[in-house]
């Protein structure tokens, strides 16, 4: 057997190749007082994650100073609770290697629940900056916060979305939904401002990531931002990845942005996968050669958090409606596309995660049950005229028409047969999301209304914010659906070519032709907030101003209160 053939077939069984992070445990003790000998640079901050009620993930990248350690540094980590550390309840050494990309993350157990802590590294001639982290509660929990995000794209705008939420006391625990960074060269995608606001890359790490080296290089310029920075240092994350992780429209197979002369998929995706499990603070559930991420993180009674993965793991390749129709008389193969579209082999889960995931709800004992995910659930179906030839430049005032037909009929009058086609006929307006699987998804969600508990499914990927109601075919609601706005990257104003009213209009109709859309704002970078109590939920969006300049803010918020 071949390598190629070797690693294709490991790929098929969800492995990865030679996923490493170095992970280490609290088995070399040390007093508080002891200094390491290696001299080394912490050069991207200090970040924590993965939370539990009696431990927490801590991450610092310690790079060598001294000549004559270049393959590894010895590195000591402290864990207070105190930010002067007069009471340092943990220490230990680790060794920060170049096999790993000098990233050091160290799983600290025997700590106590619902408790804050304050750690930091320390090498012979520096010391990191101090982190603050908190444990998970157990038991009896009033309250609990999060700050929401997804996708952040350096080139596009600085991250003041992070920035601000690390400045908010509230937020006790942040959830990244994914597109943490973006595998793109620096002249494509979101770049348009780069250069004149000094967001460009580096000459070494301006074209397309494929190797394991651009991958790290990618991540350490993206934890050169001083909102990312900050808020590592000061929340807790709890993390999952999207596509642009891996390379734009991942599948378990493939991707979009991967072509047959760029090298082997599952290299890449391996390279891809080992740099986030190096740089971000996560403890790989199922071990560190494995493609499985999905985990499980209790607040106490209070709710039940499952991380999903939709994207890498086992989804299948995505439909495509050019592929439905023909080249020269441009006619639609409706029968070909819903015989496709409905294969009940499709999906995004796999049986192993979602039998995992309805068992884990089915076995709860929490009161809410909250789901980190990356693609929109709702069903997002437009009006079908939308996509008959209407130009993008025109589609905010085709949809504008579209909802004063709605309101007309809202208020009494009679409409043409005409008028009813028109807004009565409709069909998925992204293939990507949830929409292009509805077999998996009536299955998940008979799943979710099996539980009889209040659920929340949360969203990034689109770069807007939404609002949905999670309903089966037949109408019936089974949860709430609350999606947030992108860190950076652009949204549908981009895409549509909209100006801020004009978003504004389009962000006012859609939810009266689409259903189960209760609100959407198509234009604000941002972040949301998300606490959850024993009777309500209360979900936040927060809008920045400005992502062009280090002085943007937040300047508007919206917020939808969501009942036990």
């Amino acid at each position: 057997m071949d390598r190629r053939t070797f690693i294709r077939l490991s790929s098929f069984a969800g492995a990865s190749v030679a996923v490493s992070t170095g992970l280490a445990g609290c088995t070399v003790s040390t007093s508080a007082n002891s200094q390491p000998q290696t001299k080394s640079e912490f050069t991207h901050g200090v970040a924590s994650g993965d939370p539990l009620k009696d431990a927490v993930i801590i991450w610092t990248r310690a790079v060598p100073t001294s000549s004559s350690a270049l393959v590894k540094a010895d590195i000591l980590w402290e864990m207070a609770s105190d930010a002067a550390f007069t009471d340092v309840v943990s220490s230990g050494v680790v060794e920060a290697k170049a096999t790993h990309d000098f990233t050091v993350k160290v799983d600290v157990s025997g700590l106590q629940p619902a408790s804050k802590y304050f750690y930091r590294f320390r090498s012979a001639n520096n010391v990191s900056p101090v982190g603050e982290t908190r444990t998970l509660p157990e038991a009896d929990v009033s309250k609990v916060t999060f700050g929401i995000f997804s996708c952040s794209n350096y080139p596009a705008g600085f991250f003041t979305p992070y920035m601000e939420a690390a400045k908010d006391d509230n937020m006790d625990y942040v959830l990244h939904l994914g597109d943490y960074i973006y595998e793109y060269d620096g002249k494509g995608y979101a770049t348009e401002h780069a250069k004149e606001i000094g967001r460009t890359y580096a000459p070494d790490n301006d074209t397309e990531l494929y190797t394991l080296t651009d991958y790290r290089n990618r991540y350490a310029l993206y934890r050169t931002d001083e909102g990312l920075l900050a808020l590592h240092q000061n929340k807790p994350f709890i993390v999952v990845w999207d596509d642009h992780e891996i390379t734009n429209d991942t599948y378990k197979d493939g991707a979009e942005n991967h072509q047959a002369d760029e090298g082997d998929f599952y290299e890449r995706r391996a390279a891809a996968v080992q740099a986030y499990y190096e740089w971000l603070p996560i403890r790989p559930p199922f071990g560190t050669e494995r493609l499985e991420i999905y985990r499980q993180f209790t607040f106490g009674n209070l709710l039940d958090l499952y991380m999903l993965d939709t994207r890498v793991l086992a989804r299948d390749k995505q439909l495509e409606y050019a592929n439905y129709r023909d080249a020269e008389t441009k006619a639609f193969d409706q029968a070909g596309f819903m015989k496709d579209i409905s294969d009940p082999s499709r999906g995004l889960l796999g049986e192993t995660q979602r039998n995992w995931l309805h068992s884990s709800m089915q076995q709860s004992q929490a009161k809410w049950q909250v789901l980190g995910q990356q693609l929109l659930i709702g069903r997002m179906l437009f009006p079908v005229s939308i996509f008959n030839g209407v130009e993008r430049k025109e589609i905010p005032a085709h949809v504008h028409r579209l909802a004063n037909i709605k309101r007309k009929q809202k208020q009494g009058a009679a409409l043409s047969e005409q008028e009813l086609a028109l807004i009565n006929t409709v069909m998925p307006y992204n293939l990507d999301a949830w929409d292009g699987y509805p077999v998996e998804r009536e299955q998940v969600l008979m799943q979710l209304k099996s539980i009889g508990k209040p659920v929340i499914a949360l969203a990034g990927d689109t770069h807007n914010a939404w609002h949905n109601k999670l309903t089966l075919k037949d109408g019936t609601e089974v949860g709430v659906e609350l999606a947030t706005s992108g860190v950076t990257s652009p949204g549908m104003e981009h895409y549509l070519s909209m100006d801020d009213e004009m978003a504004e209009t389009l962000a006012d109709d859609l939810p009266l032709l689409i259903d189960d859309l209760q609100y959407c704002n198509l234009h604000q970078r941002g972040f949301m907030t998300l606490t959850v109590s024993e009777d309500e939920a209360k979900a936040t969006w927060h809008y920045v101003d400005a992502i062009l300049t280090k002085a943007g803010k937040v300047v508007n918020t919206h917020s939808f209160e969501i009942k036990a």
